[in-house]
């Protein structure tokens, strides 16, 4: 059938109603949007190495102090991801973005005013950290809710906002800071982070309803079925007294009610009327968070996954100037080394949604080879020596990266982990998993720098992670369909079995007293 929209102009402030997922539409625009979004919330996080060693200098602060600002940052924008889900589901996606991206421009704004660490800590760590949950995660559930069969690749390319983002702004903040100062160039991220309010707005919800054409189907077959129903009855009626059996001709048994039969008024009294059950049953209510995910042995590993796989994602892009500068690079060219980087991503992203999206495939797998290789990357960065070893390691770990960022959360989507159904339960309870390392993940690559004098240490660390990451990852698929998924099933068959009796027919009632009755008469008779 193909694809319609309710033929009712609606503003653009209303819901897109669907027959089916559209896999185009408004979607673009929603992907523009997501675009956008990425661009200014997880581009400004990858961005904010160019501040680090003024923030150190300004406020005589260690590495990991500093490293702090970036962790609360992400443990509040990924704890703070069920509110995220409850608010979507009660509000709208629109609203909490455009809520979201005021949250994260004040932030930021006031940040640029701080005069110690710790009011960093609240302003980007708290505020801005809450708005970026609100902006980003409600932008990817409602872009996944718009695709099925290009959900992968769209997903991945607009998730290229953030590449971009890294690319460019890395470099334009540096030249901006040797303008105006580190301050001033803070204020003006936070003033362009206002565009996450005007993406917001973008959002429209989208609603799939069923085509309703069937519905005038059951009438018309009914009555055709009722002259074939009386036809077979004054054929069959010798027989039904002599067995008192109806097996056919029964109007509980055959769809559409015939008049002749006085026990069709009993169905009608049971609420068993054919037209009745045609009718579109009552949608249930959407809950604000179901976390019956957690019960699914295949989610339970995938969370595991994003939690340490997290450790491996914003630790490099945070110490990569600092490594370049420790070998004596320039400024300069470690900004390049950071806008390399996210040119490799844009790449990554790309081409894994390219991937992803070739049927049949098993996506989960070629997620697992991505980690892998992932890891590989961040051992790497240790043994790079000079400017062009650190540009061949990020161009690197920046493809690598990509083809793993840009999809790890639309893959809860798939049915090899949760589902579309389940996934804005889903990706609140997996962001939320995934704090802890956030929280972490920064602060102790910055311990590691500091009691061992080496920059290399942060990326072990990160390498570690990512390992421990692609084991959990290995076992999401078995844990699907192997043997936790067996004894699952063995578990729900025993509680089928020792379940209540199947409900019998009405005329078995009836063939019971029928037979009574013949058995009466006979011993009478005799």
């Amino acid at each position: 059938s193909k694809m319609t929209v309710k033929a009712v102009k609606m503003p653009c402030t209303s819901a897109n109603v669907y027959t089916k997922v559209p896999d185009g539409g408004w979607g673009w625009t929603v992907a523009f949007a997501f675009f956008v979004v990425e661009a200014l919330t997880y581009g400004i996080i990858k961005s904010f190495g160019v501040f680090f060693n003024d923030l150190m200098e300004s406020f005589d602060e260690t590495n990991s102090r500093i490293s702090w600002i970036i962790s609360i940052c992400v443990f509040v924008q990924t704890f703070t991801a069920p509110l995220s889900t409850v608010l979507s589901n009660r509000f709208g996606h629109r609203l909490v973005v455009m809520a979201g991206g005021l949250l994260v421009s004040a932030g930021m704004v006031v940040a640029s005013f701080a005069r110690s660490v710790v009011d960093m800590y609240v302003t980007i760590g708290v505020v801005s950290g809450l708005g970026y949950c609100l902006s980003f995660l409600p932008t990817v559930t409602i872009l996944s809710q718009y695709f099925d069969k290009r959900r992968s690749l769209v997903t991945a390319v607009a998730s290229t906002g953030e590449c971009f983002a890294v690319f460019s702004f890395a470099p334009a903040i540096t030249a901006l800071k040797e303008q105006i100062g580190w301050r001033y160039s803070m204020l003006s991220v936070g003033v362009l982070q206002l565009g996450i309010t005007a993406c917001g707005s973008l959002l429209r919800p989208i609603v799939i309803r069923e085509q309703e054409e069937v519905k005038a189907q059951p009438p018309e077959e009914s009555t055709e079925t009722k002259y074939m129903l009386e036809n077979e009855q004054t054929c069959t009626s010798i027989e039904s007294i002599d067995s008192g059996v109806d097996i056919t001709t029964s109007p509980s048994n055959v769809p559409g009610k015939t008049k002749a039969e006085p026990k069709s008024e009993e169905p009608k009294q049971h609420g068993q009327n054919p037209v009745e059950n045609n009718s579109t049953p009552p949608e249930p209510k959407t809950k604000l968070l179901d976390f019956s995910v957690m019960r699914d042995y295949s989610f339970i590993c995938y969370a595991f996954f994003g939690l340490f796989a997290t450790l491996g994602f914003f630790a490099p892009s945070l110490y990569i100037i600092p490594l370049s500068r420790s070998l004596g690079i320039g400024k300069d060219h470690s900004a390049y080394i950071l806008s390399a980087m996210a040119i490799a991503e844009v790449f990554g992203r790309i081409f894994a949604g390219w991937v992803l999206n070739k049927k049949p495939i098993r996506k989960i797998y070629i997620e697992l080879i991505c980690v892998i290789l992932l890891s590989v990357a961040l051992v790497a960065f240790p043994f790079a020596a000079g400017f062009w070893g650190l540009m061949i390691c990020s161009v690197y770990f920046g493809f690598m990266l990509g083809t793993v960022a840009g999809t790890h959360i639309p893959l809860l989507a798939e049915d090899d982990v949760v589902g579309i159904e389940r996934m804005s339960s889903a990706a609140g309870v997996y962001v939320f998993i995934q704090s802890l390392a956030g929280l972490a993940g920064p602060p102790l690559a910055g311990v590691l720098v500091d009691t061992t004098k080496n920059y290399s240490s942060a990326f072990y660390s990160c390498a570690a992670g990512m390992v421990l990451g692609a084991v959990f990852l290995a076992l999401v698929r078995p844990c699907k369909t192997g043997l936790c998924h067996q004894q699952q099933q063995q578990l729900q068959v025993e509680e089928s079995t020792a379940g209540p009796p199947p409900e019998l027919p009405d005329d078995f009632i009836d063939m019971d007293i029928g037979k009574a009755e013949n058995s009466g008469k006979g011993s009478d008779s005799v």
